[in-house]
């Protein structure tokens, strides 16, 4: 996969693309990063990429030509005629899940562009495959917004865990609930002890109790999730029932 940072700082990819498993999926030449500035696409001879938004208020925009500029220099994917999927960083944009992560890691590049100050003109978005959020809040830009994502991404790449069951038993997987607690040793630790279950050696009944726990985490903390999930036979009677 190629991933591009259309940014203002896109040389926050330099610490985070060498680090954990991102880096390790550069090194494994699972992803490939390229930064891209914007403020090389300006074309004033100050080099600015902002100007005063029109009808007035408070704070500057990022200009379309400088933007689209960017985004249209970025290269045909390999062994295709069509760019990279082009997201831009948007508080208004829908919002970015587990499910819109495994879709985007499906695809061979991807762009993030991200916007500064009171954002980009309303005509870039003419320019975007997609726009998404983060969250309900309002960053100072979009690169952290873009290593989010791009961390959530590049770790659903095939190779990039070193075990491929993680990405389908933690939280927001496959099945939609909450991870289970987890524990290692030591099994005292100032008093708290390790459940007996988790010991016992029976993977049926560790099996039953990690379901148990996901299910009503899910349902005391994420009812939105927990609600929006069917739930089979067995799952309801499991959770109705008292901890195996």
């Amino acid at each position: 996969m190629d991933v591009y940072l259309v940014a203002l700082f896109p040389e926050v990819l330099d610490g985070f693309t060498r680090s954990s498993i991102v880096g390790r999926a550069v090194t494994q030449g699972l992803v490939r990063f390229h930064g891209v500035q914007i403020r090389d696409f300006s074309t004033n001879k100050h080099h600015t990429v902002d100007d005063a938004p029109y009808g007035g208020g408070s704070g500057m925009v990022m200009t379309a030509p400088s933007v689209v500029g960017a985004i249209e220099s970025l290269p045909l994917t390999e062994g295709t005629d069509a760019p990279p999927y082009r997201i831009l960083m948007s508080p208004t944009g829908r919002p970015f899940t587990q499910t819109i992560a495994r879709e985007l890691s499906a695809r061979p590049a991807l762009a993030f562009v991200c916007g500064r100050y009171e954002g980009v003109d309303e005509r870039v978005r003419a320019y975007v495959d997609d726009e998404l959020s983060l969250g309900d809040f309002v960053l100072t830009g979009g690169e952290p917004a873009a290593l989010a994502m791009i961390d959530a991404v590049v770790r659903l790449l095939p190779g990039a865990l070193g075990n491929a069951e993680s990405a389908s038993t933690e939280s927001h997987g496959d099945d939609g609930m909450l991870e289970y607690p987890q524990y290692t040793r030591p099994i005292d630790f100032r008093g708290a002890l390790v459940p007996e279950v988790l010991r016992c050696g029976d993977h049926a009944r560790i099996a039953r109790w990690r379901r148990w726990h996901s299910l009503r985490r899910t349902r005391e903390r994420r009812p939105d999730l927990f609600n929006r999930t069917p739930l089979g036979r067995a799952d309801q009677k499991l959770i109705d029932g008292d901890e195996p």
